[in-house]
């Protein structure tokens, strides 16, 4: 298993925009992928009414973002799979997509389909928000062509039947997840964090930041709230803030890992109005 201390240094964020002067400021501030969220087919159908942000990203809105990055991968979220994903990811590589997700897959051999299509041409990212697709996730990491697993805590709480997504971070069903991948050395994601030592927030920020070097992660996406009152000038202080609150959670012993995992647990039956950590 991969050393994890100082996690915070090596940690890769993702943000999903389509704001070309957002887009600036987080490749300035150390952001590591930025780019749209294009996934739209049958999200609605799963997610509509319940509060969970819909992307209205498009892909003419690539080039614009894509220009202002410097040093972030040019990231994109394509839709799941279905009959025309191939043309979809073949327009999203020449528009310069340097990083795609593929959410909401079911098989192995979905999976092996999309690291064909793309076939070198960009980092691969499957998406896991199913219970199905959490549990393969050994078979999965083995597919020729797969770079890396994201746990979507979002559809993973859906198709568990929890109440929120932070249940999902103290399930065994991820936690099992996470320790076959760090087994393995397999480079992997999970969810979404919010900004460092926000207080605002019903669920501490802090619980969440301490279950990253407990299960072996080293990504996430940033969250919609982690944007919340924040000017954009302040990014690259908050940015390097979070950072600096991994690495102190990368440096504590098993054992406040565990305690923390603990509150966590314990705030969740009484918190099911938090606020959603985007996917």
């Amino acid at each position: 298993m991969a050393d994890l201390t100082n996690l915070g240094d090596r940690f890769r964020f993702t943000l999903f925009t389509n704001d070309p002067v957002l887009s600036a400021e987080a490749d300035g501030a150390g952001i590591d992928r930025v780019g749209p969220d294009l996934e739209r087919l049958g999200k609605i159908e799963r997610q509509g009414g319940m509060g969970r942000w819909i992307s209205d990203h498009e892909e003419e809105e690539l080039p614009a973002i894509y220009a202002k990055l410097h040093c972030a991968s040019r990231f994109v979220r394509c839709n799941p799979p279905h009959s025309g994903l191939a043309d979809e990811i073949n327009r999203l590589i020449a528009l310069g997509a340097q990083t795609i997700m593929l959410p909401h897959f079911h098989t192995l051999d979905q999976a092996r389909e999309f690291a064909r299509t793309v076939n070198g041409r960009a980092r691969t990212v499957l998406l896991a928000e199913t219970v199905r697709s959490a549990t393969r996730v050994a078979q999965l990491s083995q597919i020729e062509g797969v770079d890396e697993i994201h746990f979507g805590l979002n559809d993973l709480s859906l198709d568990l039947g929890v109440n929120n997504q932070f249940s999902v971070l103290c399930s065994t069903l991820l936690e099992d997840a996470c320790a076959t991948l760090a087994a393995l050395e397999f480079p992997f994601a999970v969810g979404g964090i919010a900004r460092a030592l926000d207080v605002t927030l019903p669920v501490p920020s802090e619980l969440v930041y301490a279950q990253y070097p407990r299960l072996g992660a080293t990504g996430a996406l940033l969250s919609r709230v982690y944007f919340n009152g924040l000017q954009k000038a302040q990014l690259t202080q908050e940015i390097s803030r979070t950072r600096e609150r991994l690495n102190y959670w990368s440096r504590q012993p098993v054992r406040c890992l565990l305690a923390a995992r603990e509150e966590l647990q314990a705030l969740v039956p009484a918190s099911p109005g938090v606020h959603p950590i985007d996917r």
